[in-house]
């Protein structure tokens, strides 16, 4: 649904709002590794939320690392996807027809419709704390290597 750099986003987010904290922040390795993501491309993404739109937070040096504020964990997740440019993901045609739309719909316009509502509300409700906080006991996971 997303392209790769916004999936990385997203994982990288939650693992570092899950896992870093102001005292203890977490290295481009470590967040790579978890969220099963090239360490240079984590590196631009993480580079893009801490720069220009104060996502995640960084600092250099040898005690450096990424780490989310408090008030950043209490944003919602469609934050990340502003900052990735793919908020209008949920706005286009399922099927990518430019002219698809209330009038003249696609085939999956009408289901689809009632998903993207929810899929809406969903990212723009649920914070990335949240998120963060339900990955526990092996049940929600954000890496595609097996555990």
């Amino acid at each position: 649904m997303f392209s790769k750099a916004t999936e990385y986003a997203l994982r990288a987010t939650i693992f570092i709002a899950q896992k870093g904290s102001e005292m203890a922040k977490l290295g481009i390795d470590e967040i790579a590794q978890a969220i099963d993501s090239p360490k240079s491309f984590t590196a631009k993404i993480l580079q893009l939320l801490s720069r220009d739109n104060h996502i995640v937070s960084s600092v250099r040096g040898p005690n450096g690392g990424f780490y989310l504020t408090e008030k950043a964990k209490q944003l919602p997740i469609s934050t990340i996807l502003q900052a990735m440019g793919e908020e209008e993901r949920l706005e286009k045609c399922v099927m990518g027809l430019k002219q698809c739309s209330e009038t003249k719909p696609c085939p999956m316009h009408l289901q689809f419709k009632p998903i993207r509502k929810q899929l809406k509300e969903l990212f723009e409700s649920k914070s990335i704390q949240e998120f963060a906080a339900e990955i526990k006991d092996g049940v929600i996971f954000i890496s595609n290597q097996p555990h």
